[in-house]
């Protein structure tokens, strides 16, 4: 019988709406103790970490039915939470989605205000209606194809469609409190992954003259702007403080394209051309002055150079590894076609004489418009953003551990400056080379610390060799 749980989430979702209440359970962060300080011994066995970042996803959409996990409502297998459609006048509950493609919702920061309404998570479907009677904007534009009813922003995907993803979860750590860092859409979500911060600078390489930006920091697609000038990252970023402490890093970008929107946090757009030579949304460090100043360009790298290094053991301390548009997992890019490449990316790791001293994180930049249950808590006038998903693999990460702590990509960098750093933080008063950033987003009293996902003191654990292509469960091969 459905009946009981369909009134539930209907007068759920009515009472939240009149009364202005949250409606589902752990929606709040506000009351979260500071985190206890936590014992560092036996990080430094760790010796390579490597942030494989993905994109556009949110916790529930992947994750909100994983056991243990602070997943989806449900009562009796029935979800209790649901978000109003102004064209059906239904509160469309989240459903499993067996699709390979997706669409999502738009997902910049005013769509990260409208998703989350005042705490009552439920614009998300009234957001997607409205971009897709946007649709069809573009030559070849995927949205074109599909229903205009076809709202999936409430779909979750499970076991079926991403195995691997859920292996990784049941074998290593599942983070289901990790939250963007900020609340908007790709590039600020990438600025904050190398420098903790997304902004505006008006004096060509002065880091004092830069502002916050959390929608619109400069962007750099097609290299050079309108107005002929390079955009201005002029603030601190990590590589500052690895070059200052001889920390080899990589940076390592796929070729192929990105969708370099224009219109910020929009579904789809036409791909740009991307690069490990071209900066773009995906990467931006490029445009960073400190790394010119560093002479640290040369550390921007094809994918190539990281299966090279991964082979010959020969990894640096720190890597980022970014996709290109159609393993990325972004819509319309198909989801296992992402699966398959972190999978290659994760084996690699995982064959390599680096794999007993290494530390994967794997996550998602956004969560691309898709629901999420969970309100973020906000650290400062920045974010935190929505959940997205978080997954920690390593010799050493805890067996089926669900971490519940609040973390960010900030615990990250956290992460990085303890272990190879000596703790130093982006902080304009100690670093060096200050800015004017509104917040020391590592030293946040809400933001955990993912020395708690490893057990240092096992025998490192054997490498867990998955097949890159799986299979993915599609009732409907006609949307592929």
């Amino acid at each position: 019988m459905r009946r009981r749980p369909l009134l539930i989430a209907a007068l759920l979702c009515l009472g939240a709406v009149v009364a202005g209440a949250p409606f589902v359970r752990g929606a709040s962060s506000h009351g979260a103790p500071r985190p206890r300080a936590v014992p560092l011994e036996g990080i430094h066995k760790i010796k390579h970490v490597v942030i494989i970042m993905q994109e556009n996803r949110s916790f529930d959409s992947y994750f909100g039915t994983f056991p243990g996990a602070d997943g989806i409502p449900m009562d009796r297998g029935e979800p209790l939470v649901c978000a109003f459609d102004p064209k059906t006048r239904r509160c469309i509950e989240p459903f499993h989605d067996p699709r390979d493609r997706n669409i999502g919702g738009p997902h910049d920061h005013l769509n990260a205000v409208h998703d989350i309404n005042h705490r009552l998570m439920n614009g998300f479907v009234w957001q997607e209606r409205a971009v897709l009677r946007r649709a069809c904007r573009f030559r070849d534009d995927p949205s074109c194809s599909v229903s205009a009813d076809r709202i999936d922003v409430m779909g979750y995907h499970d076991a079926r469609e991403i195995p691997n993803y859920w292996a990784y979860a049941r074998n290593f750590v599942l983070q289901d409190h990790m939250f963007q860092p900020d609340t908007s859409w790709s590039l600020p979500a990438h600025l904050f992954a190398v420098s903790e911060w997304s902004a505006k600078c008006s004096r060509r390489g002065d880091p004092m003259s830069c502002v916050n930006a959390i929608q619109s920091p400069p962007l750099p697609p097609g290299a050079i702007r309108a107005n002929g000038r390079h955009p201005n990252y002029a603030w601190t970023d990590l590589t500052y403080l690895m070059h200052k402490y001889h920390v080899s890093w990589r940076y390592y970008v796929f070729k192929g394209g990105e969708p370099d929107c224009v219109d910020d946090g929009a579904i789809f757009c036409n791909p740009k051309k991307q690069s490990a030579k071209t900066p773009g949304i995906w990467n931006p460090l490029p445009w960073f002055t400190d790394v010119h100043q560093d002479r640290q360009l040369r550390n921007i790298k094809s994918v190539d150079h990281f299966f090279s290094a991964a082979k010959r053991g020969n990894l640096p301390a720190v890597s980022w590894v970014i996709p290109n548009d159609k393993v990325s997992e972004h819509p319309p890019a198909l989801v296992s076609a992402g699966q398959a490449w972190v999978t290659n990316v994760v084996n690699a790791l995982m064959r390599s004489p680096d794999w007993s001293s290494t530390a994967i994180f794997l996550t998602w930049d956004d969560w691309g418009g898709f629901y999420d249950h969970v309100a973020p808590p906000v650290v400062d006038r920045n974010g935190y953003g929505l959940r997205v998903p978080g997954i920690v693999i390593s010799p050493y990460a805890r067996r089926g551990f669900i971490d519940h702590q609040v973390l960010s990509f900030d615990a990250y960098a956290k992460f990085i400056e303890d272990d190879f750093l000596h703790g130093e933080r982006l902080d304009p008063a100690t670093d060096g080379r200050p800015d004017p950033r509104p917040s020391v987003r590592e030293d946040s009293p809400l933001l955990g610390n993912l020395v708690r996902d490893f057990d240092f003191r096992q025998q490192p654990r054997p490498a867990l060799i998955l097949a890159t292509h799986p299979g993915f469960r599609e009732r409907q091969g006609k949307n592929r």
